[in-house]
């Protein structure tokens, strides 16, 4: 089953919420909704997530400056939403470690606040930004959504937590809920300039400036890295899904697996340069090998990656010069 191509029918006119709505793939997200010819507001408290990331659209979409853990601020956004798109969340494995309350707070708590409050509102579905650290370390490979779940960080028993959560919403008061397992979102406005940067941005960063990108262990490590068009259109299709969704989860990534050194050399070579890459000891609550299997999502919500790998990297090279 699949969305109409231009969305029309389904987003059009309607008020939709989007939670982390300033953040990396919440305000591209945004941008597809009000190009849906959707009513956008986002509700943001730019702990992660910067006002610049939405500035061209400022004038179209109303953004709600607050935590969703402030109840009134979060009601006051999802109130007459017929979507709610629930991206807000604490990213990064090592800070978890340093932090695991806050995680336990902002990612779990967070969206059992974000479920509540659909459901006191009569939201339509609640898409849940969900993650592949959920899978942890698995020798079987490629990864489904049947496997069994074995969180190694407290960031990824925070967010898979999320998941059992909108389950639970789903079958316990009929709130429509669907959660996307998202395989290393990548792509334009994903932050460089923290200690706690994803590593595409990162090591752009790095090369850029001539210095070489650090690998945290011997660079075999394999990740299916997904562009962040790949999973905007995940969730227009899973908002729009004619299936009655009560709590499915779907893995969101391009099906296929690179290692860092792979990552890397890639780089280098869109990038015009020649550089090798450091190393540093491994970090605890990483995961050795990803990569998915999108059948089921391909099969009931009509995804397909459109943008592969190499031509994400380009495209986010190109943004990062602009």
């Amino acid at each position: 089953m699949t969305a109409p191509p231009d969305w029309s029918s389904c987003y059009r006119d309607a008020r939709v919420c989007v939670t982390g709505g300033a953040g990396f793939i919440g305000s591209h997200l945004c941008d597809a909704l009000l190009d849906a010819g959707a009513d956008v507001v986002a509700i943001d408290d730019l702990s992660n997530g910067r006002r610049e990331n939405l500035a061209h659209v400022a004038d179209r979409v109303e953004l709600v400056e607050a935590s969703i853990l402030d109840e009134t601020a979060l009601d006051a956004a999802v109130d007459g939403a017929a979507y709610v798109f629930h991206q807000a969340a604490l990213g990064s494995v090592p800070r978890s470690l340093r932090e695991p309350l806050l995680y336990q707070q902002v990612n779990a708590t967070g969206t059992t606040r974000v479920l509540e409050a659909s459901r006191r509102r009569g939201v339509r579905r609640v898409i849940y930004a969900a993650s592949s650290s959920a899978y942890g370390d698995s020798a079987e490979l490629p990864l489904e959504e049947s496997m069994s779940a074995r969180p190694m960080s407290p960031y990824a028993a925070a967010k898979l937590a999320g998941e059992s959560m909108a389950r639970a919403y789903a079958h316990c008061f009929d709130v429509s809920t669907v959660s996307l397992r998202y395989f290393n979102i990548f792509g334009p406005r994903q932050r460089p300039d923290s200690q706690y940067a994803a590593v595409i941005p990162r090591f752009i960063d790095l090369i850029r400036r001539g210095e070489s990108p650090v690998i945290f262990g011997d660079g075999s490590q394999t990740r299916d890295f997904t562009y962040v068009a790949n999973a905007v259109r995940a969730n227009l299709l899973a908002g729009s899904c004619a299936h009655p969704l009560r709590g499915e989860v779907f893995n969101i990534a391009c099906g296929r697996s690179y290692s860092l050194r792979q990552l890397v050399e890639t780089l280098a070579g869109i990038m015009g340069v020649a550089i090798a890459p450091t190393f540093a000891p491994a970090r605890t609550g990483e995961v050795e090998r990803s990569w998915a299997d999108v059948s089921r999502a391909a099969s009931t919500i009509g995804y397909v990656p459109l943008v592969a790998f190499e031509d994400g990297l380009r495209r986010t090279v190109d943004a990062f010069g602009e």
